[in-house]
């Protein structure tokens, strides 16, 4: 099984492995644990980087009432990247377009309280908790305002490689994942 996992050596004796997106983009993930079941090898996945949040604000000028939508659309984060780029490099952070998420290199600021945005992700769905976003940097595109922020809470990726050896993502609601999916858990837990 060694074979499928190759070591980043430069800065850690962890073992690392890259998802690759459909758009050839790819993501340097550290292997958290990894699971044998049935002949399957499924893998828990933290990105190596710092996973980034950008963040488009509604015109309301009242933060604590505003509209927060987080960017997924490709289109719409390319065509404000450059500027994100820009403005994170101020702050010796390095933006990249990585495979399902963007990720930033450098070092985080200090935590400060006043800068913790908590999002309620679904509010008909109260089993969901909320998210903790540290805020890094805000900008303006074509009058809109942006803000940049990292999960406080590690971002996890699940994966399994397929029957021709390619690493793909599993969904947590997949039939089936769900004992697997709590076993991996468990053990990053355990080592906490």
């Amino acid at each position: 099984m060694s074979s499928h996992f190759h070591r980043d050596t430069e800065s850690h004796d962890e073992e690392t492995i890259s998802l690759v997106d459909a758009n050839g983009r790819s993501l340097l993930c550290y292997i958290e644990h990894y699971l044998e079941t049935d002949g399957t090898v499924y893998l828990l996945l933290m990105p190596v980087d710092i996973p980034i949040v950008i963040i488009s604000w509604d015109d309301d000028k009242d933060l604590e009432y505003a509209e927060a939508v987080m960017l997924e659309d490709d289109a719409e984060i390319a065509t404000i990247f450059a500027n994100a780029k820009a403005v994170l490099a101020e702050h010796n952070l390095y933006l990249q377009h990585t495979a399902y998420t963007l990720t930033a290199t450098g070092e985080l600021p200090p935590i400060e309280e006043e800068q913790l945005l908590t999002l309620n992700l679904d509010e008909e769905d109260s089993e969901l908790e909320p998210e903790e976003l540290q805020f890094l940097a805000s900008f303006y595109h074509s009058d809109q305002k942006y803000s940049i922020y990292t999960p406080l809470t590690p971002l996890l990726f699940f994966a399994r490689y397929n029957i021709n050896g390619e690493l793909e993502l599993v969904s947590p609601e997949e039939e089936g994942f769900q004992p697997i999916l709590e076993e991996l858990l468990f053990e990053e837990l355990d080592e906490r």
